[in-house]
C-alpha cells in the first residue's frame, strides 16, 4: 500500500511539474500556429496577407488553426463593419507575452537546418 501511495505521489509531482507545458503546447502546438503567431509579430494582418506570407498552409488550414488562436485568446479578430466586410487578425497581449519564445525558437531552428 506504501508503495502505491509512493507512486501516485510521484505520477502527481510529475503531471503538475509538466502542466504548464501540456497547456502552452495545446495552445501554440500545432505545424502553423507557431508561424502563424511569428507572422502577425509584424502587426496586424488580413487573412489574405497571412495566406500569402505562409504559403504551404491550405486554406482550410489556416481557418481552422486562426480559429483555434482565437478561442485561446492569442489571436484577435477585428471585424470592420464595411461592405464588404474586412476582417484583421493581430496579436493579442497574452500572445505578445510568447514573441520572445517564438524568436528563440526560430533562431534555433536556423542554427539546426
Amino acid at each position: 500500500m506504501r508503495k502505491e501511495t509512493s507512486t501516485n505521489s510521484l505520477n502527481r509531482s510529475i503531471l503538475n511539474r509538466n502542466c504548464g507545458m501540456v497547456n502552452a503546447l495545446s495552445m501554440v502546438g500545432g505545424r502553423w500556429k507557431p508561424a502563424i503567431l511569428y507572422s502577425l509579430a509584424e502587426g496586424r494582418q488580413r487573412y489574405s496577407e497571412l495566406r500569402n506570407g505562409i504559403p504551404q498552409v491550405s486554406e482550410r488550414m489556416l481557418v481552422k488553426q486562426l480559429r483555434e488562436l482565437e478561442h485561446d485568446r492569442l489571436v484577435a479578430r477585428i471585424v470592420h463593419p464595411e461592405v464588404p466586410p474586412r476582417v484583421e487578425y493581430e496579436l493579442t497581449e497574452r500572445s505578445k507575452e510568447l514573441l520572445p519564445v517564438l524568436n528563440l525558437l526560430s533562431d534555433w531552428g536556423r542554427k539546426n537546418l
